[in-house]
Parts: C-alpha cells; structure tokens; sequence
C-alpha cells in the first residue's frame, strides 16, 4: 500500500471546529484520533456528524455487540478494507465471536454460524452484494429482533461502508506486523 494521502493534523493546524470536534472524539469512548477520523476532519461537519452516528452504532445499537462486529466484518471484507478488517477481527473476537468466523469471511466463504448469527450475515451480505435485500432476509431480521434493529443494522453497514471507503481512499496503513486481508479471486 503507498503512504496516507491525508496528513494527519496537528493540533495547532486545526481550525477551531476541527479541534472541537477531535476533542470530542478523544473524549468519548473511541479515546482516541484514528481510523477514519484522521481524514474526516479536513471536513470538521461531516467528522462530526460522523462520529456521533458512529457512536451509536458503534457503543449504543440495540443489535449485540458481537452481531454489530459480524456485520462490520461483512463491510470490511466486502470493500477489502484492511484497517477496518484489522481494527474490528480483534474487536469481534473480544465479543466471542468464533475465529473460524472471521477466517471464513476473510476467505470469501460463508462461516460457520448460528441462528442469530445467520440473520445478520445473510442480510448485510445480500445488502452489500445485490444492493437489495428480499423479503424473506428482511422478515428474518424482522422476527428475530425487530424493527428498531433492521434500521440499526442498516445503519451499521452504512456507516462502516462510509468508513471501509475513507480508509480505502486514505491508503490508511495497517500497523507493523498486522496481516493484510488476502485478495479474493472474484474481484
């Protein structure tokens, strides 16, 4: 991968609004200035809003954490986002998902799933692949959640849809030693 096409900002060179909004991403439960931020704040409003959609899907979704990391997994693989993939594997294996999961995913094949797991795996993958979802994987979700969580599910896959490209635009490097997403033979 070639170096970052955005210079991180240093405090000083921030306007006034970005460093608004970098002290509230540093204040909140991210902690910290990295992922897609570095870049969102050249447009200090859109970092904003953003990280507070972020947030909530991220921290305060009505889907279980280990549901949300399947299907941020199922992003980041679907536009081969390496620091999405990297950040969000360990975070999803610290929600218990089961390795063979991400192993699977990261190969192009179905994992190994339950029930749950199988709702949100089909619906973000027909999501993302047919730009559609049927009827049937919409009632699946439906039923085994609600609605509250259709519309937060489709707003997981959205919002780190948003984050796979600014990261993939950015060039954003993987830290040293981590393992890169392999290619898959499809694309």
């Amino acid at each position: 991968m070639s170096q970052e096409r955005f210079k991180p900002l240093a405090p000083d060179e921030m306007t006034p609004e970005q460093r608004g909004v970098a002290d509230a991403i540093m204040a909140g439960p991210r902690g910290s200035l990295r992922g897609p931020f570095p870049v969102l704040l050249y447009s200090p409003r859109i970092a904003d809003l953003a990280q507070r959609l972020g947030a909530y899907v991220r921290f305060d979704s009505v889907l279980p954490q280990q549901l949300r990391e399947l299907a941020i997994l199922v992003v980041a693989r679907h536009w081969t986002a390496q620091y999405e993939w990297y950040a969000h594997r360990e975070m999803g294996l610290k929600a218990g998902l089961d390795p063979a999961i991400p192993d699977a995913i990261a190969a192009g094949r179905r994992p190994p799933l339950n029930r749950e797991q199988v709702v949100i795996y089909d619906f973000a993958t027909e999501l993302l692949e047919r730009k559609q979802v049927g009827d049937a994987t919409f009632a699946a979700v439906r039923d085994a959640f609600d609605m509250q969580a259709v519309v937060d599910l489709v707003g997981t896959i959205g919002y780190y849809g948003l984050v796979a490209m600014t990261l993939n635009v950015n060039r954003t490097a993987l830290p040293p030693g981590a393992t890169p997403l392999p290619p898959l033979a499809d694309r």
